[in-house]
């Protein structure tokens, strides 16, 4: 049992990535996505490929995150295991679909800017950054509050791998950011509003929480887990 200390160890480093890596992102991203007029200015054009890259290695965190734990998990439900590894998988993909967006943004500026009408060029910015937008919704808020959230959860509650104090964390924000899409979806919410956030907060609290304690002490002896050899 003492085997699995070492790879919930990594896990929670790859999940803590995900918040290093993702973070800054969103706020260097903040001009193209906040600035209707960045598309018709000089821009910041290093700036936005710097999210950009940063949004690839949350991407990769994302998915190294579910590489890591099916080797665990699927001991504990094979079929949920593959699910969780399937939703972080849809997940890294709608984040790079995003990056592209905005990184067309930047391209149609430095191409057409002194060419193309600003009407045009502003439409189209808003078209590229509404995309992205949506993906955010789609990835993060649907695809978090399913696989981190709900399979996630479930698979450290039954499992004890981590407290099921903090595994309850999962079972409740992953539904609740779930609800908190699908009102943006349906138009009761703004995205970004207050209300998002507060629907979205347990789950944020409970990824938190599962990459610092795994980290800190991977995985704890699970009776469902316990075979002989350690687990790679």
């Amino acid at each position: 049992m003492t085997g699995l200390r070492k790879p919930g160890r990594i896990a929670g480093l790859w999940f803590i990535g995900t918040f290093l890596f993702s973070i800054p992102a969103v706020l260097l991203y903040d001009p193209v996505l906040n600035d209707t007029r960045y598309i018709l200015g000089s821009g910041l054009d290093a700036r936005i490929a710097l999210g950009a890259l940063l949004e690839i290695g949350a991407a990769i965190c994302n998915i190294a995150t579910a590489v890591v734990f099916f080797p665990v998990l699927k001991k504990v439900n094979e079929s949920v295991a593959l699910a969780y590894v399937a939703s972080r998988t849809v997940e890294s993909t709608l984040i790079v679909a995003g990056l592209i967006s905005l990184m067309s943004v930047v391209t149609l500026r430095d191409d057409l800017g002194g060419t193309a009408g600003a009407t045009s060029l502003t439409v189209a910015g808003h078209t590229l950054v509404a995309f992205h937008d949506w993906t955010f919704l789609l990835g993060p808020q649907f695809c978090s509050g399913l696989g981190n959230g709900i399979l996630l959860g479930y698979l450290m509650y039954k499992s004890e791998l981590v407290p099921r104090r903090m595994a309850m964390l999962g079972l409740i924000g992953g539904p609740l950011a779930f609800l908190g899409g699908v009102l943006v979806l349906f138009g009761t919410l703004e995205n970004p509003s207050g209300a998002l956030f507060a629907l979205t907060a347990v789950e944020i609290v409970w990824e938190a929480s599962l990459a610092i304690y795994l980290t800190a002490k991977g995985y704890r002896p699970s009776p469902l887990l316990a075979e002989p050899g350690p687990v790679s």
